[in-house]
């Protein structure tokens, strides 16, 4: 019984799964915590954190011998190693936001509609060019003595592999996050990488990007998988199909579906991002989602489930009460200085129209999104899954069905993202993709009405335009 292991290495922890290859039954797991990434605007992590924590879960999850390996990585990340194969400084995160102004510099070298033909996204501050930008402009030295570099999955599989000289690799997905990898060409954008430093040999620096199942080296006799960012490996594990959509509420919160073609928008509300298969991966990520949850409940002095009671005993749209959930900025939209707005209130709301409205507004922003990337000619005819933390919440469930008119599944595996790439470490095992992936039942069906549903939509749309002007 060969088996397979699958790595999460999320913003906040790094999750360890081991599965039968052929049935996808989970025999032991593992979790380890990392450091604090700092406080907004700043999120940073030291590389060698996720490389402890693999080893703490790995530990964890009894140390087996595997026939195969996959990492799944938190997207968008900066790596930077010097000639010595040392690391340059901290991983500047995803949802690091000091390089909003340096986002703004690329898309003013060009504008949005040439990015976005370009790469499929408009650059924001998420985005991995925005912060090669910000390292040249504000740490020179620093940019001086880099010579490589690579995402966050790239940098443990490369660990794997044995660091050092060895061949530093990415896959598709992720390498579509960076904003210098088109995945409708297939292939780094030297252009865009002119406009950061047109001195450098980018050639030398940039990871080769692996095919979906390619087998990039070995270690403790298993073969490594090329690994993928977190939302394509969420995809994988759902077995997400055309049509399908997965809402994600984690940290932030994202939107994605399967397209059989690459997708632009000029807009930069949708990422045209590649999948993890040879397929396509349009996706809208939001800064707030679970987090407002956890600032709001903290507000109204309750814990989680007691929030979400609260939220329920109110009604569809608050009771005309609208939040915008932007905490500490926001990607989409690209309102990186913007803070959350309670808009509405009155004497005679409650606790249970605040709760509400705290939910409806992370919801509704999501579903723009959706929105967004149906504008884009992507069916999202299909099946609603939501996962993440936010998924547990039964109030969170009825709130999506009630929003979007439409049941809602949510998975019946809590680490979504390390079973997606279990999978694809048995896809490189195999050389196919295997049947199994994630199973699922019906959390709620939608009991609003239409003219609910709706007015609650465009009232949270209203107080944004009205606010922040988009």
């Amino acid at each position: 019984m060969p088996v397979v292991i699958g790595v999460d290495s999320s913003t906040q922890s790094t999750k360890v799964e081991v599965r039968d290859s052929d049935s996808g039954e989970l025999i032991s797991s593992g979790r380890a915590t990392h450091p604090s990434t700092g406080v907004a605007p700043v999120s940073q992590a030291h590389p060698s954190d996720w490389v402890d924590a693999f080893d703490q879960a790995y530990a964890q999850a009894g140390s087996p011998d595997a026939a195969a390996i996959s990492v799944a990585g938190q997207q968008h990340g900066l790596v930077t190693l010097d000639a010595q194969n040392k690391i340059v400084r901290a991983a500047k995160l995803w949802n690091d936001t000091e390089s909003a102004a340096d986002a703004q510099w690329c898309v003013d070298q060009r504008d949005a509609a040439w990015w976005a033909s370009h790469v499929g996204s408009v650059p924001v501050a998420s985005f991995t060019v925005a912060k090669l930008s910000w390292l040249k402009r504000v740490e020179p030295k620093n940019w001086a003595q880099v010579a490589r570099i690579c995402l966050p999955h790239d940098f443990l599989s490369w660990h794997l592999r044995g660091g050092g000289s060895s061949e530093i690799t990415t896959d598709r997905g992720d390498a579509s996050g960076t904003g210098y990898w088109s995945a409708k060409t297939e292939q780094y954008d030297h252009e865009v990488l002119r406009i950061i430093d047109s001195t450098r040999d980018w050639s030398k620096m940039l990871p080769r990007v692996a095919a979906p199942i390619e087998a990039t080296g070995s270690w403790r006799g298993a073969v490594i998988g090329c690994g993928t960012g977190d939302n394509m490996a969420g995809a994988l594990g759902i077995g997400l199909l055309p049509g399908d959509i997965a809402i994600s509420l984690g940290t932030s919160g994202t939107v994605y579906a399967v397209s059989a073609k690459p997708t632009t928008d000029a807009s930069a509300y949708v990422a045209g991002f590649a999948d993890a298969t040879g397929s396509f991966l349009p996706l809208v990520c939001t800064l707030n989602a679970t987090k407002v949850f956890d600032s709001f409940a903290n507000i109204l002095n309750c814990d989680l489930r007691q929030f979400g009671e609260l939220a329920m005993a109110s009604t569809t749209g608050a009771n005309e009460l609208v939040l915008l959930p932007y905490l500490d900025g926001e990607r989409t939209p690209n309102l990186p200085d913007a803070r959350a707005m309670l808009i509405g209130l009155n004497s005679n709301h409650s606790r249970n129209d605040v709760a509400r409205a705290a939910i409806e507004g992370v919801v509704c922003g999501l579903l723009d999104g959706l929105a967004a990337i149906t504008n884009c000619g992507v069916d999202t005819s299909g099946r609603i899954f939501l996962l993440g933390g936010g998924s547990q919440s039964p109030a969170v469930c009825q709130i999506v069905a009630d929003l979007t008119g439409k049941e809602v599944s949510v998975l019946n595996e809590p680490e979504i993202v390390a079973l997606g790439a279990a999978r694809q470490a048995a896809a490189t095992l195999t050389g196919k993709w295997p049947s199994w992936s994630a199973s699922s039942r019906v959390a709620a069906q939608p009991i609003a009405t239409n003219p609910q549903r709706t007015a609650a939509r465009e009232r949270f749309a209203a107080a944004r335009l009205k606010n922040y002007g988009v």
